[in-house]
């Protein structure tokens, strides 16, 4: 059963603020009950929920858009996805910026563009993963966080379970305020092949065993620092694992961070043996996400033709249409990166560029080291349009509200 177990704080002369800061205390670490072989009965709301996230989810994955490229919205879902999970921790970076920092070259990118790619990184490492025959085990997990945190500033906790206890919000010294201390570092790994064991099965709805692997995983909270990338990165190893999302990720995280809160209020509502309360929000969730991706696929298509229509309707096998093609997933491109995603020739790569910014398709940037690159950018416009609709909570988004969390400690 689930249950609290008391541990000892020892007393620490170093630490700031007053004597009660200093001094020897217990705390309470909550240790969650194994999930591998859990029995669910779902209320008829939540079954329902269930069904119709399901049901958009396949929708999404099983009718083809009119994008040209399959892989363009793949890639584009994907980082809409990322980014949206690093800003859920505090890692803001827009569409363009990401779009920049990969055009770079490494050694420029700021720290906030080397987490965020990491967490792209990740993301596809996640996908990868789900798509794999094979059943998982606890060190694939390992390498989704490994990936991860490669580029950060902690690149020594890289694909390691933590040795040492964690807390959520609080102070950066000690749990004594903490919001949530999850389990003792020495029942981590027991609980993490729990959970492996439970993204195996087969026997649940996969948005059910989505929400559960996640839900029990930020629970756990395994690692010094990344948990909630790499917790939200496993929904996508069970949504493709199980085959529902074969092609397209549905950005789940671009919901969740709409409403913070009652993301917040639906992983404590699952903890406090409320489980329904969590899946109703996860389900509700992850239908508007695929329902807006479809949507944004369409609207990729038509800013496409308009482009078509700009440049006077290049020919189907010409390097301009081939570039056309290719913008919604690389919407800032170099001659270098041109010549990777369109295999053409060097001269049809600058002449395909130069005809497109003539044409009003391209506008030229400078990226760091004076590199010369070009963006599309109607694209970022119709992206940001898409996530400040994602950003107003649907009406049916309801959870219980907790005071929000705060941030995790530096032991996290």
């Amino acid at each position: 059963m689930a249950r609290y177990e008391t541990r000892s704080w020892p007393a620490d002369p170093s630490a700031p603020g007053g004597k009660s800061e200093r001094r020897a205390f217990s705390y309470r670490a909550f240790v969650p009950d194994p999930i591998a072989d859990t029995q669910l009965a779902l209320p008829s709301s939540v079954a329902a929920a269930v069904s119709r996230a399901e049901r958009a989810v396949d929708a999404l994955n099983r009718d083809p858009p009119r994008l040209a490229s399959l892989e363009v919205l793949a890639r584009r879902l994907l980082r809409a996805e990322s980014l949206a999970s690093s800003r859920i921790e505090g890692l803001v970076l827009s569409q363009r910026r990401l779009a920049r920092a990969e055009a770079e070259e490494a050694d420029t990118r700021d720290e906030t563009a080397r987490s965020v790619l990491g967490n792209v990184a990740a993301m596809e490492h996640a996908v990868a993963l789900g798509a794999d025959a094979r059943p998982l085990r606890l060190r694939d997990l390992l390498e989704i966080h490994r990936l991860l945190m490669l580029e950060t500033t902690m690149p020594q906790i890289a694909g390691e379970l933590r040795h040492r206890q964690n807390w959520i919000g609080g102070n950066a010294y000690n749990p004594g305020r903490a919001d949530f201390v999850p389990p003792p570092p020495e029942r981590v790994k027991d609980l993490m092949n729990d959970l492996v064991a439970f993204m195996n099965r087969t026997d649940l709805p996969p948005v059910v065993q989505a929400a559960i692997a996640h839900a029990q995983f930020e629970t756990i909270h395994p690692f010094a620092d990344g948990n909630g990338r790499v917790g939200r990165a496993l929904v996508h190893v069970v949504l493709r694992q199980r085959g529902l999302a074969l092609r397209y990720v549905p950005p789940v995280s671009l919901v969740l961070a709409a409403d913070a809160k009652a993301y917040v209020a639906g992983l404590t509502a699952f903890r406090e043996e409320r489980p329904e309360a969590w899946m109703l929000l996860f389900a509700r969730a992850i239908e508007r996400a695929a329902a807006k991706a479809s949507e944004l696929a369409k609207r990729l298509a038509d800013l496409q033709e308009r482009w078509r229509d700009r440049a006077g309707r290049p020919r189907r096998h010409s390097s301009a249409e081939a570039l056309i093609i290719e913008l919604p997933a690389h919407p800032i491109v170099t001659v270098a990166t041109a010549l990777k995603v369109i295999g053409r020739s060097k001269q049809a790569v600058n002449e395909a560029i130069a005809f497109l910014a003539d044409k009003g398709v391209l506008h030229p940037i400078t990226l760091a080291k004076r590199n010369r690159a070009w963006e599309a950018r109607e694209l970022f416009d119709v992206i940001n349009d898409v996530e400040r609709e994602l950003a107003t909570p649907s009406d049916e988004d309801v959870s219980p509200r907790p005071a929000p969390r705060r941030k995790t400690s530096s032991r996290r």
